[in-house]
């Protein structure tokens, strides 16, 4: 069983109550030791990662505190290979669904997949 580190407990500040709650209770069962590496993000920080490519929108669910990245750690380092993010998805969408807390993975989307991103679904959280 993992725990979160005060450092992902950090990113999660500001983050809406009832993600916070998917991601405590998803660390708690998951395959595989996960980071908070980003909750709350200001519109600078959004611009910034639109700039760079490693997002395509400003109406980031981030920006209003509705969404979260999350890195799989193996060892001590935060590692990129999508089955990781497989097993990540699986225990955030079975502590979602725990909790009466619809979120929405980016690795579901059909284009611009994004791994690490969980959402919060807007139609329960506009």
């Amino acid at each position: 069983m993992f725990t979160l580190s005060t450092r992902s407990l950090n990113h999660l500040e500001g983050v809406h109550p009832d993600l916070v709650r998917v991601v405590k209770l998803a660390i708690q069962s998951s395959e595989i030791d996960f980071v908070v590496l980003e909750g709350l993000r200001s519109k600078a920080r959004q611009t910034q990662l639109l700039k760079a490519g490693a997002s395509q929108t400003m109406n980031s669910r981030h920006i209003t505190g509705h969404a979260v990245d999350l890195g799989a750690c193996v060892g001590k380092e935060v590692r990129w290979d999508w089955p990781l993010y497989h097993k990540i998805a699986k225990a955030m969408k079975q502590a979602a669904t725990d909790l009466n807390v619809p979120i929405v993975w980016g690795g579901d989307w059909k284009s611009f997949r994004d791994g690490p991103h969980f959402e919060l679904n807007r139609s329960k959280y506009p």
